[in-house]
């Protein structure tokens, strides 16, 4: 019998509430079917079992909050004898709750032993600093009790028990307002977390794009509205092709030790229409042609705006990609999204003065890229020269 827990579908995600089971007592499962859909302030999101078996007990109800690492339900694996179930259903939500198992999953954390509030900073033991990760605990609003208001064990315990105990109101209460004011609150808690446990360095570069205009272009030509590929999409497979070089941008931080990802699923930035944004994978971009990639990036747009992707296109972004050109912005500088090391920003493509190799001045079409990386992992020699890779990719669009 093995225990299925809310998997972390992002760095920002602490809890979720059950929207549904899409599996019942007795149902076979296989690896990568979705069990439930989970709402995690930002969309809902199928979630995955990642091994076969057979479903046992749900033990968590529709409409309940779960925090992340809970069991929700219990497999019981090919040839195992199952034991009694009951479906989840008849139970309150309140009931439910007290009766899910937490397993806490193993969360990002930084090493400093030190917290920044309002320009002043604290100490935090390392077993508070773990435990706030594991409980979803926001150190920068616990008051700290310990000498010199050092923040200890037994203050993230108040304050997990005080969050645990707050009051959730019923999906259908949830209305627009308030979706709006959890998801700029999800954002916040993530983006603060990143900015507070990250050493950012920024860089930029001036890339022409003509060459990889005109080949579009003719690459486009014959091809319906509905077939034809987006530049996005040849700036995308360029910063894949480019990593290849630099796999050490490619990957995670986890437990003060950098992992490199054995291939490129790329974290594609989209704002949602009732606000606020997700970056889902576009997965094994490097291996993809880009007729292939259009398809995918469209179909990830139009689910991640219709609230329906998969568990796994949120966990599995190993470096994300930010492109803001459609608002008219000349640059944009991102910030990381833990456990990943880097992400990639473009603003638009538009004329500027460009003086070519034989020393003529011209307007052609540029755009600037920008790269936000991880000083733990990389320094500001290896991220120039990778958006020196990117650069020179974007001028042979044809080997792409």
């Amino acid at each position: 019998m093995r225990d299925y827990t809310l998997p972390s579908l992002g760095a920002d995600m602490d809890q979720g509430r059950l929207i549904e089971w899409l599996v019942q007592p007795g149902d076979p499962v296989h690896k990568g079917q979705a069990l439930a859909v989970v709402d995690t302030s930002k969309a809902a999101i199928e979630v995955e079992i990642w091994f076969d078996g057979v479903v046992g007990e749900l033990r968590a109800a529709p409409g309940q909050m779960i925090p992340v690492g809970a069991v929700m339900a219990t497999i019981v694996a090919s040839g195992e004898a199952p034991e009694p179930v009951a479906a989840a259903a008849p139970h309150s939500v309140g009931q439910a709750e007290t009766e899910l198992t937490e397993r806490p999953t193993p969360r990002p954390m930084a090493s400093a032993s030190h917290l920044e509030v309002g320009g002043v900073r604290r100490r935090v033991s390392p077993a508070a600093r773990k435990l706030a990760e594991e409980r979803g605990v926001d150190l920068a609003a616990v008051s700290g009790t310990g000498p010199l208001g050092a923040v200890t064990l037994s203050d993230v315990e108040q304050a997990a028990a005080e969050l645990a105990a707050r009051p959730t109101p019923p999906v259908e209460a949830v209305g627009p307002a308030e979706r709006q004011a959890l998801v700029r609150q999800a954002i916040a808690t993530a983006m603060s977390r990143s900015k507070r446990e990250i050493p950012h360095y920024y860089l930029s570069q001036t890339i022409p794009m003509a060459r990889a205009v005109d080949w579009l272009t003719a690459q486009n030509t014959g091809r319906s509205i509905s077939e034809r590929v987006l530049i996005a999409v040849v700036q995308l497979k360029a910063v894949a092709r480019a990593l290849a070089d630099f796999p050490q941008l490619n990957g995670f931080f986890i437990d003060g030790a950098f992992q490199p990802a054995p291939t490129v699923h790329i974290g594609v930035a989209i704002s949602l229409r009732q606000g606020g944004l997700v970056a889902p994978a576009l997965h094994d971009v490097a291996a993809k042609d880009m007729p292939q990639l259009m398809r995918e990036l469209s179909d990830l747009v139009a689910r991640t705006r219709a609230a329906s992707l998969r568990g796994s296109e949120l966990a599995d972004p190993t470096i994300t990609v930010t492109n803001l050109g459609d608002q008219g912005v000349e640059a944009a500088f991102g910030i990381i999204s833990p456990p990943q090391v880097a992400l990639v920003g473009f603003g638009r493509i538009a004329p500027r003065p460009w003086v070519s190799e034989d020393g003529t001045v011209a307007a052609v079409p540029t755009v600037t890229a920008s790269l936000a990386a991880d000083h733990r992992v990389t320094d500001g020699h290896t991220g120039a020269m990778f958006l020196t890779a990117l650069y020179d990719c974007l001028q042979r669009p044809e080997d792409l």
